[in-house]
């Protein structure tokens, strides 16, 4: 993951991971923080798994003590470069065929990607769902009904960039509605799957409620056309979830779509105004005109169409405030 230069700091540092497994740990935390950092006398880092969301809730409060920062799997950018970015987007660098096609077929998680061997993959793959189903979840949760819970998570591979149907997929899974909506929320807890929402405002006739469902382990969705589309949101949400973490502004990542069936992939917006549009390809097709449609009700300053087979060009996706066509290779490596 990228490199904090901490270095520079006089103060000696602490690392505390996986901390949340001591019973009280919010309360020494605390004391601890109270006790030795007024005086700037000491720096902490806490890292952990996706557990620490789960555990975080009761207990002391650590209000106004830390700041939160989430760590995702790895992106273009993030094997491009190893210091922060000083600025929200990047000059473009090529990122070599191998290293990308790798990312895409192995997905984020650093063992799978830097073993590189398919062999290695499957079996990495299928312990780490083993232990999300029967360690995390029975762990964690009160839920019993592990394999219907599985079912629904091998439903959600199929699913990937379609409208999310809550009482659809309660059928399949013979669950109802609502179960469906408390596991899908364990599941985004613990970094399984993730959702986002349409954008309405200023989209005459916008679809008001269903998300879309994406998963952060992209290597386990089979149709070409959603593992592209999937690849590229997780980019979009770990850069907005990244810019907002660091105090550059707040951004969100939707979806446009209209009941005229009008759609645009992905708009990030910052402070909940529209920035950028991205419709994504997996091969270099027309554009889109649904880019320029959506662009001019938005009013969102930049519409690019991102393919993921054309090479990279060495040029400034952001310079462009029309419609385009930009290569994946170039588009992805100006983020984080």
């Amino acid at each position: 993951m990228l490199k904090l230069d901490l270095a520079r700091e006089a103060a000696p540092l602490l690392i505390l991971d996986e901390i949340h497994k001591f019973s009280d740990w919010k309360t020494l935390l605390k004391g601890f923080f109270d006790t030795y950092t007024h005086s700037r006398e000491i720096k902490i880092v806490i890292t952990g798994s996706a557990r620490l969301d789960i555990y975080k809730a009761g207990g002391d409060s650590l209000m106004g003590r830390y700041f939160r920062y989430r760590i995702y799997p790895f992106s273009c950018g993030e094997l491009l470069r190893t210091t922060l970015p000083e600025s929200l987007v990047q000059p473009p660098i090529k990122i070599e065929e191998e290293q990308f096609d790798a990312l895409i077929q192995f997905g984020g998680f650093p063992e799978p990607l830097f073993k590189g061997e398919m062999e290695f993959y499957r079996n990495w793959s299928w312990l780490r769902l083993q232990q999300l189903f029967y360690e995390d979840i029975r762990d964690l949760t009160r839920i019993q009904e592990i394999k219907q819970m599985e079912l629904l998570a091998a439903l959600l591979s199929k699913q990937v960039g379609a409208l999310f149907n809550y009482s659809s997929l309660a059928r399949k899974v013979r669950v109802s509605a609502e179960t469906v909506r408390r596991w899908m929320n364990t599941l985004t807890l613990l970094y399984y799957s993730f959702s986002i929402q349409p954008w309405k405002t200023n989209i005459t006739r916008s679809l008001l409620k269903d998300p879309k469902v994406y998963l952060w382990d992209w290597s386990l969705i089979q149709d070409e056309g959603a593992r592209s589309e999937n690849f590229i949101a997780s980019h979009l949400l770990k850069a907005c979830h990244f810019w907002s973490d660091k105090g550059e502004g707040f951004f969100e990542l939707y979806f446009l779509r209209d009941k005229e069936k009008r759609e645009v992939d992905f708009l990030v917006t910052k402070d909940e105004k529209p920035w950028f549009l991205v419709e994504v390809k997996t091969s270099r097709q027309s554009l889109s005109p649904h880019l320029e449609y959506f662009q001019k009700a938005t009013g969102a300053k930049h519409a690019f169409q991102v393919t993921l087979d054309d090479p990279f060009q060495e040029i400034d996706c952001f310079s462009y405030t029309h419609p385009v066509v930009v290569p994946a290779k170039t588009f992805l490596s100006q983020l984080i």
